[in-house]
């Protein structure tokens, strides 16, 4: 692995130079890996893996939706699709990426498949740190891998076929057969991976719970929503509220900081911009600050596994869900940045966003 300097820290980076594709598929060239669950990561994975020559075969609860979904991706009955539980006595890694919840409760009808020398590999280090909570806890027979990518499956699965991929972490908790690490690297190679950088279990689970709700989501939509507010109460109408809160920020101001950072972007912005923002930025991180610790000792406590776990496996979560997003996609902002969005020139040429368009002009 490559060392490379991180701001002075200095880290090691596999890349897909010196852990080439080619390489990936000798390490694999025995395996039979065993996609369980067709969610946004479980179709991204297996997709990616098919697509880079790696026997996959995928397993779901027959007759639903996701096994639709699969049949129709070119996953066949019999052959490459399969129940849970016979994908997961085929295959020699076993990709558990059904829900955390489903992870829980599916745990004894998967745990029993577990035979000496197979790996058994995660997205997310949920189950395992928070074990007093799932009851996921491994045989001593079996190597424990994560290879987590940095995005949702959707970038994933668009990156791969865009030729880009996307970074990833990865993690040997139990190496068993003392191939763990490097049947986890060529996992992250094979599923398109840009590049990885190494983690453990705890550090995975607890930077991704507060990242999520924190600045990737929770953060994100609170200070969009109370920004919009302050505006709106103070006379200006939706379409410019959400403009100035939403639309610059995601057609303009972060791309700039994705292509060359924050401090690129201010300087590409007015020299009134700079200062406010230059001021600002203060303020708010004093007043986050606090809010980000507390969070942070929800997720290390496990509370956060408890509030998660207690909602997602209720019998009407989906439909709770539906609800809260439904409050969220016919609020006043959201309505209106449906509008917005509609208006943006790349949209024109839509016959439905045409029409959308010229109903709100007149």
């Amino acid at each position: 692995m490559a060392k490379m300097d991180f701001a002075g820290v200095l880290e090691e980076v596999v890349t897909r130079d010196e852990f080439p594709l080619e390489k990936a598929r000798e390490v694999l060239k025995d395996e039979v890996v065993a996609v369980l669950g067709y969610g946004v990561q479980g179709m991204a994975q297996s997709l990616n893996m098919r697509d880079n020559g790696i026997r996959v075969i995928v397993g779901v609860r027959p007759g639903g939706r996701s096994w639709e979904k699969a049949q129709k991706d070119g996953w066949v009955p019999g052959e490459t699709l399969f129940s849970l539980e016979e994908a997961a006595e085929r295959g020699t890694v076993i990709q558990y990426l059904v829900s955390d919840a489903a992870q829980k409760q599916m745990w004894p009808k998967i745990e029993p498949c577990l035979k000496p020398g197979k790996a058994l590999y995660f997205s997310h280090g949920f189950s395992i740190v928070y074990k007093d909570q799932t009851g996921v806890v491994p045989p001593p027979y079996v190597d424990v891998i994560m290879v987590a990518p940095k995005g949702s499956g959707t970038s994933v699965r668009a990156n791969f076929l865009a030729g880009s991929g996307i970074n990833a972490s990865f993690a040997v908790a139990q190496d068993y057969t003392g191939r763990a690490r490097e049947r986890t690297l060529a996992l992250g190679i094979a599923i398109g991976s840009g590049y990885l950088f190494e983690t453990t279990f705890e550090h995975e689970v607890y930077s991704d719970l507060t990242g999520e709700r924190g600045v990737l989501m929770g953060a994100l939509a609170g200070i969009m929503e109370a920004q919009y507010q302050v505006l709106r109460a103070h006379g200006h109408s939706p379409s410019e509220a959400f403009n100035e809160t939403v639309e610059e920020l995601t057609q303009s101001l972060i791309r700039l900081v994705a292509e060359h950072g924050m401090d690129w972007m201010y300087a590409n912005c007015s020299t009134t911009a700079q200062r406010g923002a230059l001021d600002w930025r203060h303020e708010f991180r004093r007043v986050t600050l606090p809010v980000f610790e507390r969070l942070y000792q929800s997720v290390v406590s496990g509370e956060e596994t408890r509030i998660v776990l207690k909602a997602n496996s209720t019998p009407d979560y989906k439909e709770k869900l539906e609800a809260e997003l439904r409050e969220m996609r016919e609020s006043e902002m959201w309505q209106a940045g449906a509008k917005v969005r509609a208006l943006r020139p790349e949209n024109w040429k839509k016959p439905e966003k045409q029409v959308e368009a010229t109903s709100i002009t007149r």
